[in-house]
């Protein structure tokens, strides 16, 4: 080898070595996209579907300790059950935006009588103040076994309550409490049991777990 080429060669090699410049290789690596994740979780009652809260109130980061994920779609603050978050924004799109038409599926105690005919106007749409909802399907069911809420419901003795399940293809804010109201049948409790493809199945309140991501 000559001196010069020998030269270039120590060159090269300092360069590469210096401090604060990563090789090509570790710069294609920190650049490769995240590892997708999926989070279920079964959000209790009086718990922000967010991680920060300048008004100290129980949030996602009180539960569950995973950076960079993020919750898919709504569920307010007094509603319980499935939520899903992920750090896929792709995935994120898919459930959250009503274009893709995502199932939801919700248990609701509601206050008084339920009528055959409540439950057809619910299944054909109600009118909101933000427009008609879409037809979803409906049906009175059995009082699920579900845990204890805290705090539990308030009961008015001379007025009983009932369970009723939807599933929805949309997500307006507080949609289904609104849509049962309309119909003269008030939300006492909420509980979402099924988002797509996925279920609450055995998790209680305030567990999560991890599942497979997938479009």
């Amino acid at each position: 080898m000559s001196q010069f080429s020998k030269h270039k060669t120590n060159r090269r090699h300092r360069a590469s070595s210096r401090p604060g410049r990563p090789s090509k290789t570790s710069r294609q690596r920190s650049q490769s996209p995240q590892k997708p994740r999926l989070i279920l979780f079964n959000k209790p009652y009086d718990v922000l579907t967010q991680f920060t809260d300048s008004e100290g109130r129980a949030t996602l980061k009180d539960f569950i300790p995973i950076e960079g994920v993020y919750a898919a779609g709504r569920l307010d603050r007094n509603s319980e059950g499935l939520l899903v978050l992920t750090n896929d924004g792709a995935l994120q799109a898919r459930i959250a935006e009503p274009k893709y038409k995502t199932l939801k599926r919700y248990w609701a105690q509601v206050e008084g009588e339920v009528s055959e005919a409540q439950l057809q106007q619910l299944r054909d749409g109600v009118i909101l103040n933000d427009g008609k909802t879409l037809p979803a399907e409906v049906r009175q069911i059995p009082e699920p076994e579900l845990w204890p809420r805290n705090p539990p419901i308030r009961f008015r003795a001379a007025i009983p309550t009932h369970w009723i399940e939807l599933c929805i293809v949309e997500g307006k804010n507080r949609q289904v409490r609104r849509m049962t109201a309309a119909v003269g049948l008030p939300t006492l409790r909420l509980v979402r049991m099924q988002v797509g493809e996925w279920h609450l199945d055995e998790l209680l309140p305030g567990e999560w777990k991890e599942v497979e991501s997938k479009l």
